[in-house]
């Protein structure tokens, strides 16, 4: 498993990502003045799939045909690459251009939510509007799920999996509700994670363990050590942990206070060795963020949300299922019935009617990302990184509290004020100076910095600027 955000380049991951929509909907720019995003959408060689043709399989009326024309003219080819630099902060400006986030915020907590981008907002409008063109069509006709397959398509190439393998779903904590819900435990198994662990991975265990018999349990994980800890060194925290009743080991790929890249292929061969039977992974900081290779990472399950670091429109998630994993978690959703379930990860999305609209622009999302550039991308957050821990380390008016190896560190950085708390100082830089971050307190005493390829250097300059004259 790669996943090194510092070190090496990303490399492929979700390069060359395409799907059967486009990027921006130049209809809505000219009918509705909508600002226009500052990259253009050059042509890339994929064949969309014709919105006519599935529509006229349906049978759809000639008003509705001829809507469906003109969208599909109005929507031009997804971009293979949109000509960013990582180097250049005139690209970045431009790159920030293409978002609507209010110029009066330093916006620094994309691990929370992040923000879509304009062709990807744009074309969500445009699917929506058709949408309702024919509503009982779209949603109850096979017109949505045809195309849904090829961002189905993109986010396997993304996570480098099968198709087949990946559901669509809401969130990450849907796909821990659908583990925690469906694996057969008994009474003495125990499902076993880190003080890091994230809620939405964390409370469905802990809801259904008293209903169910099996145990949870969480090991301390040393925060104050992070920042010289080594990759064999949280893995040896990992399966120090382990008892002989462990059969569940629960990983964040990506950890969201301190922003720890675990070494999850590493800590899941050590934890097989002990006897642990399924181990599942947190991946809402990661897909978008580092390259993640599925078909190396050792796991059974991985669960991620697409609004953070991907900038999907929001409520959207992929969940990965092993085959061995799929035999034994049963579906949590129930709309089809008898033997006309697809068998495959699709099962987990059995929802019945559906915001297709938003799942076919989450393949929009997908492609933006990928027209980045995966390793201008990398590029973009080692600078980011290397900004942020060189200002922290050099004022005795702060401290550093993420990883500093290169293969467990990531652009969620934990920087602390001394002689603050950290839950104070966060509202208050968000009134005064219109900073948004996630604040940690207790033993942590942080502010989580999270910034996106977009953010722009001297926005974090003066937001170190701002950390400095507020300490005591």
């Amino acid at each position: 498993m790669g996943g090194v955000l510092f070190s090496e380049p990303m490399g492929h991951a979700g390069a060359g990502a395409t799907h059967a929509s486009a990027g921006t909907l130049k209809m809505f720019n000219e009918t509705r003045g909508g600002a226009r995003s500052p990259f253009t959408m050059p042509k890339m060689n994929h064949s969309r799939r014709s919105f006519l043709r599935v529509l006229g399989a349906a049978g759809a009326g000639a008003p509705i045909l001829a809507r469906a024309e003109r969208l599909e003219a109005a929507l031009p080819p997804r971009p293979d690459h949109l000509g960013f630099e990582a180097a250049s902060p005139a690209s970045v400006r431009r790159l920030r251009d293409s978002y609507f986030l209010s110029p009066d915020l330093i916006y620094l907590n994309h691990a929370s939510i992040g923000t879509v981008p304009r062709p990807v907002h744009e074309a969500h409008a445009g699917y929506l509007e058709l949408c309702e063109t024919h509503p009982s069509l779209y949603v109850w006709g096979g017109v949505w799920r045809e195309v849904t397959e090829d961002t189905r398509a993109a986010a396997a190439r993304l996570l480098n999996c099968r198709s087949d393998d990946l559901a669509i779903t809401h969130n990450t904590t849907e796909g821990f509700s659908i583990l925690a819900q469906g694996l057969d435990l008994d009474s003495g198994d125990e499902v076993l994670f880190s003080s890091l662990n994230h809620a939405g991975a964390a409370v469905a265990w802990d809801e259904l363990a008293p209903r169910r018999g099996f145990t949870v349990r969480r090991f301390d994980f040393p925060l104050e050590r992070a920042p010289d800890l080594t990759v064999d060194e949280v893995v040896a925290l990992h399966v120090d942990a382990i008892r002989p009743e462990t059969r569940v080991l629960i990983i964040p790929h990506i950890d969201n206070m301190i922003g720890m890249t675990h070494p999850i292929r590493e800590i899941a061969l050590a934890a097989r060795d002990r006897g642990v039977e399924f181990v599942f992974v947190d991946g809402a900081q990661s897909a978008g963020m580092i390259s993640v290779d599925l078909s190396v990472a050792g796991v059974d399950a991985y669960a991620m949300s697409g609004h953070k670091w991907l900038q999907s429109p929001k409520g959207l998630g992929l969940f990965w299922a092993s085959e061995r994993l799929q035999a034994v978690v049963p579906r949590m959703w129930f709309k089809t019935g008898g033997d006309r379930v697809d068998m495959t990860a699709r099962k987990y999305e059995d929802y019945s009617t559906r915001a297709w609209p938003a799942v076919v622009a989450f393949g929009d999302a997908l492609a933006f990302q990928a027209s980045i550039g995966a390793q201008e991308k990398e590029r973009r957050y080692r600078a980011l990184w290397t900004l942020v821990h060189g200002r922290t380390t050099a004022d005795a008016r702060l401290h550093w509290g993420s990883p500093v190896d290169p293969a467990l560190r990531s652009v969620i950085m934990a920087v602390g004020v001394r002689g603050r708390t950290a839950p104070e100082l966060g509202p208050m830089l968000l009134e005064r100076h219109g900073a948004v971050l996630r604040a940690f307190g207790g033993r942590l005493n942080t502010l989580r910095i999270s910034p996106n390829q977009m953010t722009e250097d001297q926005e974090l300059e003066r937001f170190l600027d701002v950390l400095t004259s507020n300490s005591s």
